[in-house]
């Protein structure tokens, strides 16, 4: 195509008088859409083409040549432009109109929808501008429903039962317009949305009467995916009773969830019956417990617990993994939002009580399964439950917070004999859950050695990250669950030292002293018996990082335990002589952490000690920092700094500070 032929294609479709070329207008928009790039003239001829038609866009009458467009274009590219300027002509300029004028245009688009949608197969060769016409269709509603146009509902409806493929597009119509009255609302003012909602809400009974007799009847697939699809958009703003006083969570769960073509939606549509609130409506009540009862009954034959669900997962295709991501949104919103009417608290359930406590335990099982699979997105899903449900369980019976050893033992009593029954109920989950979030635990920031993918031991620092967010909440939920049984949590921890530290230091404050001081001596214990064990520098590296990770997340046991200080600073003071990556920098990261957490301590005089702690320091102090970089004695040097700043006799304090600054004095280094 040469330049003389764009030129007068682009006169021809500027006329805006006499009879309308869509060939040239075809021409201009073919040059866009089919030239080939690496022609030389491409990327001119195109932006040409555009500047051409956004001309044409703009011209006020332009909308008067879409009828000819859309009939008389050979092209889909260019029906779709021209629907584009009638959808901008409606969204701006529609009430100016003549009344006529938009009557015409309206019944233009509601021919042009019907004569498509009601031939299956042309509904499928032409599914792209059929979805444009939708949209435009939808626009016109906005505008003229109900005054102008108030049998609208009515003429869908009925329309409706001319033919299935006319229905399944009727379906896609309805759906359009409540996402953009209830959910987007673009283009209305306030009053204008309320008004439609009230109008939607108002006649809904002929289109629910519509979506449940294709649900009971029909036998055409397409079609009832396409109505469950516009009944999940209906599902979190229609009248609860068009939700519970028929048989619609039977239909789901009994007709459409066992199958797999309508699974995903199915679960859809649960999620958000589930999220409904019933305000203690008994009747309400018994249907939520069918649906949940239902969903386990067809999870249990189609994926029993048995089936390893990581491994499941992993090699699974898309569209089952989004299955497992939607049925976790199912469970945590259920139980959630209904945990009270299926926790079965009686000593002595009846025969129903037992059915609903056992699909209980069934969905808790599920979701801790869930919660094991390697995406991050689906345990976030499952974690926003767990951490309100320890947050719950919590509430119920807080934990009193005492020094008193006789009132402690009697805490301890009361907690192994005098359990709620609540808590009592979720006693095995909660135990699957610690070992669980240990095993899962995020990795905080001030972890700076991991093993990368290559199983190299490598320097990171990780900050403002999901990963640090994901670490917070997993921090509180387990704080939560060591509060809830601080022995199950002890114990679990203590087996899986080597790859909990960061569970361990996400704990500090959740014990009374007593049970914290046992059980921090024995990890580090172990955790330095480990790094005497293992070979390697990578290896030590990294434990050696979780031993600096530990101790600086417990500072109120240190500031009472001054041998196990004076012991981790100068296990620290040898972490800054190795030479592996990472190391010496975590060793002055974590000086200076403890330091201001503990400075008090270092210009005392302690039982057993013949000087301060920081006289110590300063009489080795070329020996401590020999090995360090310059960045880092500036952070020894500072956390120096804090320790002195604490002394408070003036005359000792310049003494210590002349014996800081005598190195850097001694050999001109300028810190």
């Amino acid at each position: 195509m040469d330049i003389e032929t764009l030129r007068q294609a682009q006169q021809q479709l500027l006329q805006t008088e006499g009879q309308f070329d869509v060939i040239a207008l075809d021409k201009k928009i073919s040059r866009i859409v089919g030239g080939h790039i690496d022609e030389p003239s491409y990327w001119r001829d195109s932006e040409r083409s555009v500047r051409y038609l956004a001309r044409f866009k703009e011209s006020p009458d332009s909308w008067t040549k879409v009828d000819a467009i859309l009939e008389y274009s050979n092209l889909l590219e260019t029906k779709y432009f021209g629907l584009q300027i009638l959808e901008q002509l409606i969204q701006t300029r529609w009430k100016a109109l003549p009344r006529d004028q938009c009557e015409g245009i309206k019944g233009y688009i509601v021919s042009m929808i019907l004569d498509i949608s009601s031939d299956a197969e042309k509904s499928e060769s032409m599914k792209l501008l059929l979805q444009k016409l939708n949209l435009v269709l939808v626009q016109i509603v906005k505008q003229e429903w109900p005054r102008l146009w108030p049998t609208f509902i009515a003429d869908i409806v009925g329309s409706s039962r001319n033919g299935q493929s006319l229905c399944m597009n009727n379906m896609t119509i309805l759906r359009l317009l409540s996402e953009e009255v209830f959910d987007f609302g673009t283009g209305l003012t306030s009053a204008r949305a309320v008004q439609l909602k009230q109008q939607f809400c108002g006649q809904f009974e002929s289109v629910h009467e519509l979506c449940h007799e294709i649900l009971e009847n029909s036998d055409n697939a397409q079609l009832i995916y396409a109505t469950l699809q516009t009944l999940h958009g209906f599902l979190d703003w229609i009248p609860v009773g068009y939700v519970f006083e028929n048989n619609l969570i039977d239909l789901i769960t009994t007709k459409f969830l066992p199958f797999p073509a309508f699974r995903s939606i199915a679960v859809q549509c649960l999620i958000e019956i589930s999220s409904i609130s019933i305000d203690d409506n008994p009747q309400y009540s018994v249907k939520l417990v069918f649906l949940l009862r239902k969903v386990m009954e067809v999870m249990t034959e189609q994926v029993p617990l048995s089936v390893d669900f990581v491994q499941s997962y992993a090699n699974g295709a898309h569209e089952e993994q989004k299955f497992v991501s939607n049925l976790a949104q199912l469970l945590v919103t259920f139980l959630k939002e209904h945990s009270k009417i299926v926790e079965i608290l009686n000593v002595n359930p009846t025969e129903e009580q037992q059915d609903t406590k056992k699909a209980h335990m069934l969905a808790l099982s599920y979701l801790l399964k869930i919660s094991q699979v390697e995406d991050t997105e689906v345990f976030k899903i499952c974690l926003d439950y767990w951490n309100w449900l320890c947050l719950e369980l919590f509430r119920d019976s807080p934990f009193d917070s005492t020094e008193h050893p006789l009132i402690d033992s009697l805490r301890r009593l009361r907690e192994n004999h005098n359990e709620t029954p609540r808590r009592r109920l979720y006693t095995s989950t909660l135990s699957e859950l610690r070992l669980l979030m240990i095993s899962r635990m995020a990795k905080p920031e001030e972890v700076i050695v991991v093993v990368n993918e290559n199983n190299e031991a490598v320097r990171e620092l990780v900050k403002d990250t999901d990963s640090v967010v994901l670490y917070k909440t997993m921090r509180e939920t387990l704080v939560f669950l060591t509060h809830l049984d601080y022995r199950d949590t002890d114990r679990m921890v203590l087996e899986n030292l080597n790859t909990l530290c960061w569970a361990i230091g996400s704990i500090s404050g959740a014990m009374h002293e007593d049970d914290e001081k046992r059980f921090l001596v024995t990890v580090i214990r172990d955790l330095l018996g480990l790094c005497e064990q293992k070979r390697g520098k990578d290896n030590k590296a990294v434990i050696a990082s979780n031993i600096m990770y530990v101790v600086g997340q417990y500072p109120r046991f240190l500031r009472v335990h001054w041998k196990f200080l004076k012991t981790v600073i100068n296990k620290l003071f040898e972490f800054m002589h190795e030479s592996h990556e990472g190391v010496q920098d975590m060793a002055c990261d974590t000086f200076i952490k403890i330091v201001m957490k503990c400075r008090q301590h270092f210009v005392m005089i302690q039982a057993g000690e013949s000087m301060p702690f920081v006289n110590e320091i300063l009489q080795n102090l070329n020996s401590i920092i020999c090995d360090l970089s310059q960045p880092q004695v500036h952070v020894f040097y500072e956390a120096v700094g804090h320790i002195i700043y604490c002394q408070s006799d003036r005359a000792i304090q310049e003494q210590l500070i002349e014996k800081l600054m005598l190195l850097p004095t001694l050999f001109g280094v300028r810190l």
